[in-house]
């Protein structure tokens, strides 16, 4: 069985995900976390839940998703995942972070490319990549079918959808991303996105006023 946690980091309140099943090996999504305060607070939930991290998975690269990925790969010695769309945003992300004003380690820690179709594998649980660009071109889901559960990042929100007027957004290819690729799924799966609160894809499909 799957058990995630969420913790929201930075201001822009990106939401990371800590996954693990029943082996106790986990990954982190999107970790997003600004400074060591930030890092602390995974690194305590790790430690007192006895959690073994074996990777760090990226929706995509904007820096806010990725303001992290070194420091957690140095506490832990991960490697990073990110569709290579999206590799050089997350390689600039130090940069892009300087503009508004924060401060984020270079990613130097060793990054795979991850696919359409391909999975991502940890303790006993298998997780499906979906590639979603709309949002940016590498936008990725990672889906587990047997517990209905979709992390999206930021191609879908509740009640709204992720911006396209960022470099490599594309508002009809996100449309079509979230049509083809997320509607089809279980209306029961519950979907956890990189800023807000979880919702269903059947709630998003009957309510969504980006999807009517």
């Amino acid at each position: 069985m799957v058990n995630y946690k969420c913790f929201y980091f930075n201001e822009l309140r990106v939401g990371c995900y800590l996954i693990w099943d029943d082996t106790r090996e986990c990954v982190i999504v999107d970790p997003g976390c600004k400074d060591d305060n930030e890092l602390g607070r995974l690194e305590k939930f790790v430690e007192e839940n006895s959690l073994t991290p074996v990777k760090i998975l990226l929706t995509h690269g904007h820096f806010d998703h990725v303001m992290g990925v070194q420091g957690v790969a140095d506490k832990w010695d991960l490697k990073a995942y990110i569709h290579p769309s999206d590799r050089n945003f997350a390689l600039s992300a130090h940069e892009s972070c300087s503009y508004f004003g924060f401060n984020m380690k270079p990613i130097t820690c060793e990054m795979l490319n991850i696919s359409d179709n391909s999975t991502i594998e940890f303790g006993t649980t298998k997780f499906k990549v979906l590639h979603t660009p709309g949002h940016t071109q590498g936008s990725v889901c990672f889906h587990y079918k047997k517990q209905k559960l979709l992390f999206c990042g930021d191609t879908l929100f509740a009640g709204s959808i992720g911006r396209t007027d960022l470099p490599g957004g594309n508002y009809d290819q996100l449309i079509e991303s979230i049509t083809q690729k997320l509607l089809s799924l279980d209306s029961a799966t519950r979907a956890m996105p990189g800023h807000g609160p979880e919702t269903t894809i059947g709630y998003e499909y009957s309510t969504n006023p980006f999807l009517g």
